[in-house]
């Protein structure tokens, strides 16, 4: 996959908004059907925080990551 996630960018997904979606799903219930989805998308938002990623960042042409230009 193209890199397409800066490092601010991989850090709030990873350190905010994951962490307040698993305290949302706790709060709603964890074996709900909201908590379920709630841990699923913190699930998500730790995955591509990881891959460096987004898929829904490609159709749009979102690029967060710098991109350091070849100078030759």
């Amino acid at each position: 996959m193209k890199v397409n996630m800066g490092p601010l960018d991989r850090k709030i997904r990873a350190f905010v908004v994951a962490p307040v979606l698993i305290v949302l799903a706790i709060i709603v219930g964890a074996g709900s059907v909201g908590g379920i989805i709630l841990f699923a998308l913190a699930a998500i938002m730790l995955a591509t925080a990881a891959m460096k990623s987004c898929p829904l960042y490609l159709p749009f042409g979102l690029n967060t990551c710098k991109v350091k230009s070849a100078k030759g």
